[in-house]
């Protein structure tokens, strides 16, 4: 007879405790994009919404910027380091393939002994993180868990192309997620389609260097016109599940906080949604840029501090971009 394994025994439910964010000390107006590419100033925030972006130093390394936004959240949860059971980093720009960034994160933050890994789910990272978490926190494998969008896009940069040399910036935004005694995190809605893989991608894979250094160093290229007709149409309805699947109505949020991508695209969900005017919406693109994994955790940063947004307030985020995937859910703000 086979032995009885022991149910899990975790929290009923999970909620984000805290959030930190950190931004590069250089901040790039689109002047300085503009002596490498034929443009103007007018062209970029009309097709982006962009005016600067924060580009990483020397010293602001992937793992340099992540201590910084996880010290942050940490301290903002009321935790010490010690009590975090697991590390999640979902990044693209982090170069090693092993060991994980995260497994120096949890060491060097003081977490010791937690679980740690990376993950990559590009613009849905985040979404991705916050999902595993609220799952080890109900399963029971962790009570508190780090969770960090972290990228140096910068470094995947085309200065030549003019149809991504201005959208991407760096930084790292994390949360901390814990236990709860009510639903803090509804239902995510997550997916992905594979078959436009190609619409956003490294212009050539890393083994290259093998055969012979290529022409140009390896930078993220994208087919602008695709990639946004999809974010408009196609992550409106993503987004619409996920109020559904949390039994909220759009006039039961107070923010909405979507992957900063693009100006345009957040406009154009917020009319597709029909969000009420009430509805705080995320637009930390303008001074940011395009930080894939890290832009959400990031602008609910930004929101809070700010006074935007406050503890408790109902919030819909969405993630999406290259895979192609995608990653949305409501969640109870810290």
């Amino acid at each position: 007879m086979p032995a009885k394994i022991k149910p899990a025994q975790g929290s009923p439910y999970a909620r984000v405790v805290g959030v930190g964010g950190y931004r590069p000390t250089r901040v790039v107006p689109n002047e300085e994009i503009l002596r490498h590419i034929d443009s103007s100033d007018e062209w970029i925030r009309s097709r982006s919404g962009i005016a600067t972006r924060h580009w990483a130093g020397p010293d602001e390394t992937v793992t340099e910027m992540t201590l910084h936004a996880a010290g942050k959240a940490i301290a903002d949860a009321g935790l010490t380091p010690e009590q975090i059971g697991a590390v999640i980093i979902s990044t693209v720009s982090h170069f090693k393939q092993t060991p994980s960034v995260a497994t120096e994160i949890a060491h060097r933050l003081g977490a010791t002994g937690a679980a740690a890994f990376d993950i990559s789910a590009a613009c849905a990272g985040f979404g991705y993180g916050l999902t595993i978490a609220k799952g080890l926190i109900v399963e029971g494998s962790a009570r508190h868990v780090l969770v960090v969008g972290v990228e140096r896009l910068s470094d995947l940069t085309d200065l030549t192309d003019r149809s991504t040399a201005f959208l991407f910036g760096d930084g790292a935004g994390a949360v901390v997620v814990g236990p709860s005694d009510t639903p803090a995190i509804g239902p995510t809605v997550w997916g992905s389609e594979g078959d436009k893989h190609d619409t956003i991608t490294q212009t050539v894979p890393w083994d290259v260097y093998r055969e012979g250094t290529p022409e140009k160093y390896p930078a993220i290229r994208q087919e602008g016109q695709t990639v946004f007709r999809w974010a408009v149409f196609e992550m409106a309805k993503v987004a619409q599940q996920a109020l559904e699947a949390a039994g909220v109505t759009p006039g039961d949020l107070d923010v909405f906080i979507p992957h900063q991508a693009n100006m345009r695209i957040i406009d154009s969900m917020v009319k597709t949604l029909k969000l009420p005017e009430h509805v705080t919406v995320a637009r930390d693109v303008e001074t940011t840029g395009n930080t894939s994994a890290a832009s959400i955790p990031l602008a609910m940063e930004r929101l809070l501090a700010t006074g935007k947004a406050k503890s408790g307030d109902t919030a819909l985020v969405i993630g999406f971009g290259a895979g192609l995937v995608y990653a949305a859910t409501v969640v109870t703000l810290p």
